[in-house]
């Protein structure tokens, strides 16, 4: 992934790092993985619109939070967190 097609704040990376021990430059490796699953966020009534991408991530299941800003990816949050994995595992049609 180049860097070039994300961004984030800095600062709400390192708080990120501390509280899901997930980076966000790792977490946009999430977009490669070619089973992802796209949604939008409907709990959010913002000013813009906001969507999860849950993606494979090294042997686990990430969901990263995002919005698309002048064509670019601004991740503002991620980790791997139960409801992202069982939706990815329902769309994708994995069985545990």
């Amino acid at each position: 992934m180049s860097k070039g097609s994300f961004e984030w704040d800095g600062a709400k990376d390192l708080v990120n790092q501390a509280k899901h021990g997930l980076s966000f430059p790792e977490a946009q490796f999430a977009f490669a993985d070619p089973d992802r699953i796209i949604a939008r966020d409907l709990g959010h009534s913002g000013e813009e619109d906001r969507f999860y991408c849950f993606g494979c991530l090294g042997g686990g299941i990430v969901t990263v939070r995002f919005t698309y800003r002048d064509e670019v990816i601004r991740i503002f949050g991620a980790g791997y967190w139960r409801k992202g994995k069982r939706i990815y595992e329902r769309e994708n049609q994995i069985h545990g």
